[in-house]
C-alpha cells in the first residue's frame, strides 16, 4: 500500500485526442456487476483477520480467493499457486494467479492485479477493496472471450516491500522463455473510499518514472483509455496522478506497461486494526469494479455481442495460428478437461492424426510434420462433449 509519506500528489484533468465509444455489450456486463457480492467480500474478507506473512489467515484468505475462482467456473489448470521466499522471513507466501487464455493472442496477457495481504490490521480497504473488484471481474468475464489473454493476479508480500509482484516479475514474467508478453497492468490498490464523504472521483495512475522511461509514452496511452473506459462504464469522475509504491511497480522497472486506480479521497485508516469496512463506502467499491470491468474487457478485447453459438458462449475453445504451418495450438478455455483426444479429419472425411491428450495444460501442442497442406476439421472429443472447427494448414 502507498506510504502517507508519499500522499502528496498532483491531480489534473487529461485531454486527450483518443477517442472510444460506448460498446452496448460491454454495458451490459458491466450492470451485472453486484453491488451484494462487493459488500459480501469485503465482509469475508475482514472476517479473515490480519493477512501477514506466515500468519493462518493469510493462507486462509488464499485457500477463499481459490474457493471464489472455483466457483466462477475457474478449473483447477487456470488457477495457480505461485510461492515464494524472501530474505527476512522464513515463511512462504504465495502469489495467486488465475489466467483466461485468449481468442487471438493467447500469448499476451493484460494483467489486473491487487494484493491481498495486510498489515496492522484486516486490511479491508487496504486492499481488500482491490480484491473485491478483482473477484467480480475475474466473475464477469469467466465465459466472455477475450481476444487477449488475461491474468489476474492476487499477490502477497506487498505490505512488506513488494516482494510477490518482484518475485512474479523475476522468475515468472523474465522466467518464461520467450519472455512473457504483457500488454497492460493494471493495479487495484486502496478503492474503498471513505465514509461520510462524497466519493465520486477515482484517480487513474500513469507511469511518470525515468528508470526506465521508454514506457511512459505507451503508459500515458493506456491510462487516458482508461479515464474514459471510468467514463463510459461508471458513474466517477477521474483525476489523473503517477504511479508509485504498489505491485505494477516491479512491471514498470522491467519496462513493461502499467496503469491504476487508487481511491482520491483517501483513508486515514490503512496499516491500523480501523482498516474496516465501517469507515469505507462499499458504492463506491462496487462502481470502482464497473469502471474495472469494463477497462478489462476493453483492453482485453472481448467479444461485442452475446455470442449464441457453443463454441463462442460456453466453451471458447481455440486452435491458433490461422493458418496453422509447423504446429497447432489448442486451448481449451472453460471445457478444459485434463484428458481429451485431438483429431484431424480431412476434407474426404479421413482421420489424418488422432492424439490422446492427457493431464492437459492451458495450452497444448501437437506437431503438423507431414501433413498436406490443405483445409482440415479439427475436433476436440472430451467425457462430455465433441467441439469441431475448421483449420487451414499451409
Amino acid at each position: 500500500m502507498k506510504n502517507l509519506l508519499f500522499s502528496f500528489f498532483f491531480l489534473f484533468v487529461v485531454t486527450t485526442g483518443f477517442s472510444q465509444s460506448f460498446i452496448p455489450y460491454y454495458g451490459t456486463v458491466v450492470e451485472q456487476c453486484s453491488q451484494s457480492n462487493i459488500n459480501d467480500d469485503l465482509t469475508q474478507f475482514e472476517g479473515l483477520g490480519l493477512k501477514r506473512r506466515g500468519t493462518p489467515a493469510l493462507q486462509n484468505t488464499l485457500d477463499w480467493l481459490k474457493g471464489k475462482y472455483a466457483a466462477y467456473g475457474y478449473t483447477t489448470s487456470q488457477v495457480v499457486e505461485d510461492s515464494y521466499t524472501y530474505q527476512g522471513s522464513p515463511s512462504t507466501c504465495k502469489n495467486l494467479v488465475v489466467t483466461k487464455v485468449g481468442t487471438l493472442h493467447p500469448n499476451t496477457y493484460v494483467i489486473v492485479c491487487g494484493h491481498y495481504d495486510s498489515i496492522g490490521g484486516t486490511g479491508t480497504n487496504d486492499n481488500g477493496s482491490g480484491t473485491a473488484c478483482i473477484l467480480e471481474t475475474a466473475r464477469l468475464l469467466q465465459n466472455i472471450p477475450t481476444e487477449y489473454s488475461v491474468k489476474f493476479i492476487n499477490f502477497s508480500g506487498e505490505e512488506d516491500g513488494l516482494f510477490g509482484s518482484q518475485h512474479y516479475v523475476s522468475s515468472i514474467v523474465n522466467g518464461t522463455s520467450p519472455k512473457m508478453d504483457i500488454r497492460l497492468v493494471i493495479n487495484l490498490d486502496e478503492v474503498g473510499g471513505v465514509a461520510g464523504l462524497t466519493n465520486d472521483t477515482i484517480t487513474c495512475e500513469r507511469d511518470t518514472n525515468n528508470n526506465p522511461s521508454t514506457n511512459n509514452a505507451q503508459s500515458a496511452t493506456m491510462t487516458n483509455q482508461l479515464i474514459s473506459c471510468v467514463g463510459l462504464y461508471s458513474p466517477l469522475n477521474t483525476s489523473l496522478s503517477y504511479a508509485y509504491s504498489s505491485d505494477y511497480m516491479p512491471f514498470q522497472a522491467n519496462n513493461e506497461v502499467i496503469t491504476g486506480l487508487f481511491e482520491t479521497n483517501e483513508t486515514t485508516h490503512k496499516h491500523t486494526n480501523t482498516d474496516l469496512l465501517i469507515y469505507m463506502d462499499p458504492v463506491y467499491t462496487f462502481n470502482v469494479a464497473k469502471a474495472t470491468i469494463g477497462a478489462t474487457m476493453h483492453f482485453a478485447v472481448a467479444a461485442t455481442t452475446l455470442a449464441t453459438s457453443v463454441f463462442e458462449n460456453e466453451n471458447q475453445v481455440s486452435f491458433y495460428p490461422s493458418p496453422a504451418q509447423e504446429e497447432l495450438n489448442i486451448t481449451m478455455g472453460t471445457l478444459l478437461d485434463k484428458d481429451y483426444t485431438f483429431s484431424l479429419i480431412d476434407l474426404q472425411g479421413k482421420v489424418v492424426m488422432n492424439v490422446p491428450i492427457e493431464n492437459a495444460h492451458l495450452i497444448e501442442t501437437v506437431s503438423l510434420t507431414g501433413l498436406a497442406k490443405g483445409m482440415y476439421m479439427a475436433v476436440v472429443t472430451t467425457s462430455t462433449k465433441r467441439i469441431t472447427k475448421k483449420i487451414v494448414v499451409e
